[in-house]
């Protein structure tokens, strides 16, 4: 049995625990806040003021296995409400991010002990919220299973230090530089002491290679597809117009940003583009003049984000470091085609051309190439696009949950 926990309750996360307790495999699941179709949580979540509760819905499957341990989740959320930016800071706030997770991690480290008589043989967990955890599960002889969301810390460290020098005037949003160094340690000690690694995409498995020393067995598991959309429905003028793309994500270099806009400018009235995310800094004049020349939309509901994508011909995501890419399945899940790069979760699910298309990251010129083939070809959106939605159906994320539990039985057994 395996004890799973983490404080936000992702989609992939969701994914997980609904796979471990199907397959019989789930002693618990904690979480910060969690509700459950019908209670008071989420009837709540229904009021404008609580629409934020409404990301922590679950699958009834979980609710008897979960628990909630609240109360730091419910402080960063009423201080970021409130604008007490200090409050959240970020690894240094007594309600940021960071302390939301070892607050977490501590909780279930001092639990181990009797979930172990109770049948337990592994923790779950995942980065940045497992040092205590596993610290206690070694000394009790139990599993520690660890998931690396996103690309392995000096990995990224070592790619994203060339384009601050190559783009200096992007370099503000270059965020993930704020890390201490005890919280960069902390990233390793966790995985010294995981018995078998998970992640999403061959590109995080490969950033791994950097890590000095030796590192238990590493899975790769894709995550899965959300529902396709029911109807999709392709422009018959679409030689006559410009091409419609479209941008979903944090307004950062990481993600690729300043190459889809040097793009975008060199393909003039050809294309037109739609941004949607919030900026990773406020000090970037070249993200704020950018800005200005497009449209430019800073957040919207997961719901309306999905319709935008259907509303557009091609999603862009450039990204030069992600450990998966959720935008990506998701645009595809809705028969919008996907230019990502070969630094994503893009080439375990796109083949070229034929569903998607892949580019070399960092390349303006390559990007700017494959969407001049579609401008030539407007009619391959349709063809692609179609194809997306047929690769998304094959796998929803109940494939997902399912294989993710069967490698963990093989893991514990």
């Amino acid at each position: 049995m395996v004890s799973l926990y983490h404080p936000m309750g992702n989609a992939n996360v969701r994914a997980a625990g609904v796979g471990l307790a199907k397959a019989e495999l789930l002693a618990d699941f904690t979480t910060a806040i969690a509700c459950f179709p019908g209670d008071m949580i989420d009837r709540l979540s229904s009021i404008r003021v609580f629409s934020e509760l409404g990301r922590r819905r679950f699958d009834p499957y979980l609710r008897p296995v979960t628990q909630t341990w609240p109360w730091y989740e419910i402080a960063r959320l009423i201080a970021l409400r409130a604008g007490f930016q200090n409050l959240t800071k970020h690894e240094t706030g007594p309600f940021s991010v960071d302390a939301v997770f070892h607050n977490l991690d501590k909780r279930i480290a001092t639990s181990l002990k009797s979930a172990v008589r109770d049948g337990v043989k592994a923790v779950y967990a995942y980065e940045d919220g497992a040092e205590y955890s596993f610290r206690e599960a070694k000394r009790l002889g139990i599993q520690c299973l660890y998931d690396l969301p996103i690309g392995y810390w000096r990995s990224a460290r070592e790619l994203l230090e060339a384009e601050r020098e190559l783009r200096p005037a992007w370099a503000p949003t270059l965020t993930g530089f704020r890390d201490s160094e005890s919280k960069l340690a902390r990233k390793d000690e966790e995985l010294r002491l995981a018995d078998r690694i998970f992640v999403a995409s061959q590109f995080t498995a490969k950033t791994l290679q950097r890590f000095p020393g030796q590192l238990a067995p590493i899975e790769v598991i894709p995550y899965g597809f959300p529902p396709i959309a029911s109807t999709r429905e392709y422009s018959n003028n679409i030689g006559k117009r410009p091409i419609k793309l479209l941008f979903v994500g944090g307004l950062s270099q990481r993600k690729g940003i300043a190459n889809l806009f040097d793009a975008v400018e060199q393909l003039g009235n050809h294309v037109t583009l739609t941004v949607v995310g919030r900026k990773a800094s406020n000090e970037c004049p070249a993200l704020d003049a950018a800005l200005t020349r497009h449209n430019w939309i800073p957040s919207l509901p997961h719901s309306e984000v999905l319709k935008l994508m259907q509303q557009h011909d091609v999603l862009v995501f450039p990204s030069l470091f992600e450990g998966f890419g959720l935008v990506i399945t998701e645009a595809m899940s809705q028969g919008t085609p996907v230019i990502t790069t070969d630094r994503t979760v893009g080439p375990d699910l796109i083949k070229h051309g034929q569903n998607g298309w892949l580019v070399e990251a960092g390349s303006t010129l390559n990007l700017k190439e494959t969407i001049e083939e579609i401008i030539d070809n407007p009619a391959v959106i349709s063809e692609v696009g179609t194809n997306a939605m047929h690769t998304a159906r094959n796998r929803p994320w109940d494939v997902y949950g399912l294989e993710l539990a069967a490698a963990i039985k093989r893991a514990i057994n």
